[in-house]
Order: structure tokens, then C-alpha cells, then sequence
């Protein structure tokens, strides 16, 4: 299984994006981002997607359809990012790698501290956000 894959967990509701500020430090520290995380070895994408909400949020997902894929280089390494479609019924969250979290409009992303692999995604995305 290739290890340079990560995945992203894509929630819409109302035209609206769930998002999440990551907590200060390393390379993503401070930015927003549609959470999820590296694959890891011998790991399906949507069991990393169920691994990293349950770890990072406290809550359970459903992961439903791949929404888009982008290619993206970290730390000069050629890596994929798939976009997942997941479901959640939660209202409150248990926050450990993440600061804030919000649903934002597909129009506020733009404007907002993203991380660049995520903005990647947003042609892909945006018939999500209508």
C-alpha cells in the first residue's frame, strides 16, 4: 500500500463546509483545514477517515463517496490527497489537534488560512457549497 496518501473528510450541510484550525506548530499549525490524515500502511481511506474523527473530534463518521483527488508535494515528496464525503451527527466535540472548528461557506474558505493542499480541492468542492 502506498504511504504517500492522505485523505480529507468533506461534511456539507446547507451549502456549508465543516472546517477546523489546527493547534500552533509544525508545518500546518494555525490553519485551517478539512480534517483527516495521513494513510497509514495497509490502512483503507475510509478507515483513516473513522481513525483520525475519532481521534482528533471525539465523534463517529460515516465516509461516503470520494468527492476529488489532488497531487501535492510535502517536504519535496509527491503526495495524493483524496476527498471523502462523510457524515456526522454530532453538535459538540472533543478538540485535541485542533483550536476552533466552524461550518464556513465555500466563498469564506478563499479568504481564510488554509492549508494549501486543502485549497487544491476547492474546484472539486465547490458544487458542494451551492
Amino acid at each position: 500500500m502506498d504511504t504517500r496518501r492522505s485523505v480529507a473528510g468533506i461534511a456539507v450541510e446547507g451549502g456549508r463546509f465543516f472546517i477546523a484550525k489546527r493547534i500552533p506548530g509544525g508545518d500546518l499549525g494555525g490553519k485551517w483545514e478539512f480534517p483527516g490524515g495521513k494513510v497509514e500502511e495497509g490502512e483503507a481511506d475510509a478507515d483513516t477517515l473513522v481513525r483520525e474523527y475519532r481521534e482528533e473530534f471525539g465523534v463517529s463518521v460515516k465516509v461516503g463517496p470520494l468527492l476529488g483527488s489532488v497531487l501535492f508535494q510535502h517536504h519535496g515528496v509527491e503526495r495524493t490527497l483524496n476527498a471523502y464525503r462523510i457524515y456526522f451527527s454530532a453538535d459538540s466535540f472533543t478538540l485535541s489537534e485542533h483550536t476552533d472548528w466552524r461550518w464556513a461557506a465555500f466563498k469564506e474558505i478563499k479568504d481564510l488560512d488554509f492549508a494549501d493542499s486543502d485549497l487544491r480541492l476547492l474546484p472539486q468542492l465547490e458544487p458542494y457549497g451551492a
